[in-house]
């Protein structure tokens, strides 16, 4: 699922990786209500979390579901996870689930999610269609995910880079219907603020995957520019969301 140098970042990120959207605990609230509602877990259903991280959405569906696999390829994502007979680790990506190359818990389940995922899948068709036949009759499938016009308070030239590499939902859906699943896109948005300097330090810790392809140098200069864009003491936007819901009949 991701490559040596994200597997890197992520590793590098696992100690602090909370820190920044904890600071908005409503907004993780508001995300795992959105989760859970299209999932719609019970005390029966089994949850695979490909791309889990520290679980922050894991734990929610945990809450309702019978068991939740964690997978994620960064070890130092996995040691976050908090102790808890319901949440189960294992580190793989989506790539060597599908490929087999990790036993799984359980053989087949009733839910998966993609949460913030996507844009790290070499070949997204592929890996889609193999994750669905993990599905088992009745299974719902969520990709939740950025839009390509992303919105955020940062600088043109990650924006641009981005837009560049991120899928389209409609691409998504495309390939989740190509697999058998019927499919549905619906988009949010939850409004946040960070203070100036607080947004600018996680830029400088690079919270998002997108960042650690700037140099140190070329990431002052977009945080030079974020400074002069935003003069306040606040930032804020609208965190976007795109989910794309599919169903095995």
């Amino acid at each position: 699922m991701r490559s040596d140098a994200t597997r890197a970042h992520y590793d590098r990120l696992a100690g602090t990786y909370e820190e920044n959207w904890i600071y908005s605990p409503a907004l993780i609230e508001w995300t795992t209500e959105g989760i859970v509602q299209r999932l719609r877990p019970t005390s029966t259903t089994v949850v695979l979390d490909v791309g889990c991280g520290t679980g922050l959405y894991s734990r929610g569906l945990a809450v309702h579901a019978k068991a939740v696999v964690c997978a994620d390829p960064s070890e130092g994502m996995l040691s976050h996870l908090p102790a808890d007979e319901r949440l189960v680790p294992l580190r793989a990506g989506a790539e060597d689930i599908v490929a087999g190359r990790v036993p799984l818990p359980y053989d087949s389940y009733d839910a998966i999610l993609l949460k913030e995922v996507v844009h790290h899948l070499p070949d997204l068709p592929a890996t889609l269609a193999g994750l669905t036949r993990l599905l088992r009759p009745g299974g719902r499938f969520l990709v939740s995910m950025l839009p390509q016009d992303l919105g955020y308070p940062l600088f043109d030239a990650a924006l641009r880079l981005f837009r560049r590499l991120q899928p389209d939902p409609g691409t998504v859906a495309g390939a989740l219907t190509d697999a058998g699943l019927d499919v549905e896109i619906s988009y949010d948005g939850f409004p946040v603020t960070f203070t100036r300097e607080r947004y600018i330090e996680m830029v400088r810790g690079r919270y998002m995957s997108i960042l650690s392809t700037f140099s140190d140098a070329e990431l002052e200069r977009g945080i030079d520019e974020i400074r002069g864009r935003y003069p306040g003491p606040d930032i804020r936007f609208a965190e976007p969301v795109a989910f794309v819901l599919g169903v095995r009949r």
